[in-house]
């Protein structure tokens, strides 16, 4: 069997080049990987997918004639979390895990359609979707959090910040990073271990997948993908959503009233705060145009930061 060369992402190609050595010798495996995987698990590969920015998805047809999607990824931190979410989860919330190989950091998932990006449906709604979903997602924590833990992605997130601002050239001032700053000082003091659950760490409508028919477990007809499933704040899931929508936001009058508007949307369906919701969206907008910007990306880099400008004044 004869897997179609693999045509890689742009955002994957950008983290490729990032990596180095590693990266190319991720790449250059990649062909031989996919053909063992398919000759193990009886696939017949067809097109790759587009989105993800760690991994290569292709649509693949599967011995009894029906499709799913296989999944390889980068090598990273996180792929065992990943695979450990979707195990637990069940398809709660998420695609159905149809299996793994855990050395060759593949997945095979149940096959979903178009993400919500792609749906044509307004933010309100697709706001709504992605809360009914999420709350779906969310998954208990182990017991015993401990503070430390719970805080440590807005910590990381400000190491990111600092150290990355200067390394990039400083595409925004110094007034927006010391805001974004101020924000994970404060979520990491407020962090409370016992409102900790997995989070799935990166939900945006490209994330989120229209089933095909209805399931248990997807009672807005549409599952996650690419958890990253680590032990955190649901109202960081839910900034995370507002990450999003950076052309609108841009052409907004004012854009922080749109931007608290959502938040309120997003908080009133969950039963968070508002205004936390709003911090982590802030936060995650200067964290990702600068995490983007520094896998060499900076025209899509670029509006992440310019509504972060807006926003903070």
């Amino acid at each position: 069997m004869t897997v179609p060369a693999p045509r890689l992402q742009p955002l994957v190609r950008h983290r490729v080049r990032s990596m180095g050595a590693e990266g190319a010798a991720w790449v250059e495996e990649l062909p031989g990987l996919l053909d063992d995987l398919a000759r193990r698990w009886r696939l017949e590969p067809g097109r790759s997918l587009p989105g993800g920015t760690g991994s290569y998805v292709v649509r693949v047809t599967t011995a009894d004639g029906g499709t799913a999607v296989l999944k390889v990824a980068m090598p990273r931190a996180g792929f065992h979390r990943e695979v450990a979410t979707l195990r637990r989860a069940e398809g709660r919330g998420y695609a159905l895990l149809l299996d793994a190989d855990l050395e060759r950091r593949a997945l095979l998932l149940e096959d979903l359609g178009d993400d919500l990006d792609r749906t044509g449906r307004d933010v309100d709604e697709v706001l709504d979707v992605l809360a009914q979903t999420l709350q779906a997602a969310w998954q208990p924590a182990p017991e015993r959090v401990t503070t430390g833990r719970a805080a440590r992605k807005a910590v990381r997130l400000a190491e990111l910040v600092e150290d990355t601002w200067e390394r990039v050239g400083r595409p925004v001032s110094r007034h927006v990073v010391d805001a974004a700053l101020r924000i994970a000082g404060e979520r990491a003091d407020a962090a409370d271990p016992a409102s900790c659950v997995i989070v799935h760490g990166d939900p945006h409508p490209g994330t989120a997948l229209r089933l095909g028919r209805p399931r248990a477990g997807a009672p807005a007809g549409v599952a996650l993908v690419d958890p990253d499933g680590f032990v955190g704040d649901p109202a960081y899931d839910l900034g995370v959503v507002l990450r999003d929508w950076s052309v609108r936001l841009l052409a907004d009058d004012d854009p922080a009233a749109t931007l608290r508007r959502w938040s309120h949307r997003l908080a009133a369906a969950t039963g968070h705060d508002e205004q936390v919701v709003y911090d982590w969206a802030l936060l995650e907008r200067v964290s990702t145009g600068l995490y983007v910007a520094d896998l060499g990306a900076d025209r899509v880099a670029r509006p992440f930061l310019d509504v972060a400008a807006r926003l903070v004044g």
